[in-house]
């Protein structure tokens, strides 16, 4: 952690929607004018598409099912932690991106499945901000928890996380049904050890809870809209947290325990701003003054 340069790290599995929480926190630095430098998880995998699928043939032939992207060595977290470090410490790091698809290709001038080229952070930003599967991470190898000063869990419930997995994958990135559920059985292990540990660290998360039926994630039509759910926001320390002022703020809104508040999935959106508001002021002001 450092307050001359301070980190935002939100983390959440495939589908979770981080992306959409991302949004959220752009509004807010756009609005009180705080500068960022944003980095994606997925800059940090150990593989481009096609070296992928040659691992995963490797790894499956030699008997192992359940490596993946969610994997802790899918991914280069001794490097994400150095790029932490380093912005902690000077402001500065590098980083870089996947390119998802045709339309990424264009924008980036690299093929779909590949990465551009590593290149250092612009020069004068107030705070480094990122999305991804493995921002708060602590193992044997990498402690990424300790480097960030707001950590942030999305977390649905876990067949609404497939749901919504399925509807993008399928949607966006031209996945069957099919496809798209190997990958969640694939990935099975490695988000039971590798990602759910982390919302343990996590000093706020947001678990939407649909009020409809989500028996069965692979047959469902569509995603549950925010009307059609709960949000729990928990929050590892509620010390400072003005739990009255919110409930005010965020009609039809409760508590269930001290340090957890129960909002309607409609409010998500206006319960962040509330939230996070003056938390990133706070950070902006104290790395000012250090």
């Amino acid at each position: 952690m450092s307050k001359k340069h301070p980190i935002i790290s939100v983390t959440g599995s495939s589908g979770a929607g981080t992306t959409t929480v991302k949004s959220t926190f752009d509004q807010i630095f756009r609005r009180e004018g705080v500068s960022t430098v944003s980095i994606e998880g997925d800059a940090f995998h150990r593989y481009d598409r096609a070296a992928m699928k040659a691992e995963l043939a490797r790894r499956t032939e030699g008997g192992d099912q359940g490596f993946s992207h969610f994997s802790y060595d899918a991914n280069e977290l001794a490097k994400l932690e150095s790029v932490f470090r380093s912005y902690g410490e000077t402001g500065t790091g590098e980083t870089r991106h996947y390119v998802h698809d045709d339309d990424e290709a264009a924008r980036y001038g690299s093929a779909p499945g590949t990465f551009t080229d590593w290149a250092p952070f612009e020069d004068g930003s107030d705070l480094l901000f990122y999305e991804g599967l493995h921002g708060a991470v602590v193992n044997d190898e990498v402690n990424l928890a300790a480097l960030a000063d707001l950590k942030v869990g999305v977390v649905p419930v876990i067949n609404l996380e497939w749901i919504q997995k399925i509807h993008r994958d399928s949607s966006k990135r031209g996945y069957t049904t099919e496809a798209v559920t190997d990958t969640i059985l694939r990935r099975m292990h490695a988000y039971v050890h590798c990602i759910c540990p982390q919302f343990s660290e996590t000093d706020i998360n947001f678990q939407r809870v649909p009020v409809v039926d989500t028996s069965n994630p692979f047959i469902a039509r569509w995603i549950p809209t925010a009307d059609e759910s709960l949000v729990v926001i928990r929050f590892k320390n509620p010390r400072g947290i003005d739990f009255p002022y919110l409930m005010s703020m965020i009609h039809d809104s409760w508590m269930t325990r001290a340090n957890s508040l129960v909002i309607p999935g409609g409010k998500m959106d206006l319960a962040m701003q509330l939230i996070f508001t003056p938390m990133i002021l706070r950070l902006v002001q104290e790395s000012k003054r250090s």
